[in-house]
């Protein structure tokens, strides 16, 4: 936020989620290891195991995480629950996780599927020849807070 941004722009939203750093500190606090990094680079949360401490939303300098402070299952539209992902209660935080349960299927992450006109690119950044490689080579992009070290993962095209 700037003193010269339009009063119309100052209040549209704007996606900010976990950037599944390389070198993520919220794993590093957790004094439960609720949080790991994945060997494709996800930074994952097992919300059953979380005690609600908080430390990993302190630690993380992007503001990507959430504390339930009361049960998010009756907010759910339409009520359902998806088997294939843990149901949140409250007293833990919760944060991105790219919809694992959807990408062990071969599906993109919801975000992805739900934006138009290709908004959202998700894919490999080790492979080369990825479309989100081939996005990131042809258009701008910038990394949120890169100098604090933790090598974020998520680009936003500018």
């Amino acid at each position: 936020e700037h003193e010269y941004i339009d009063e119309k722009v100052k209040h549209q939203p704007f996606l900010v989620l976990c950037n599944h750093c390389d070198n993520p500190p919220c794993v590093r606090v957790c004094p439960v290891q609720a949080t790991w990094r994945r060997d494709d680079g996800i930074v994952m949360m097992d919300f059953h195991r979380c005690i609600g401490c908080r430390c990993c939303m302190a630690a993380c300098p992007y503001g990507s995480r959430s504390f339930n402070w009361g049960d998010p299952r009756p907010r759910i539209p339409g009520g359902t629950t998806n088997p294939d992902f843990p149901t949140r209660t409250k007293g833990v935080v919760e944060k991105c996780n790219f919809c694992v349960e959807r990408l062990a299927k071969g599906l993109q992450p919801a975000c992805v599927e739900a934006c138009s006109h290709g908004v959202l690119t998700f894919g490999d950044l080790d492979d080369p020849n990825s479309e989100v490689r081939r996005v990131l080579g042809e258009q701008y992009s910038i990394q949120r807070k890169p100098e604090l070290g933790t090598r974020p993962r998520v680009y936003y095209i500018v």
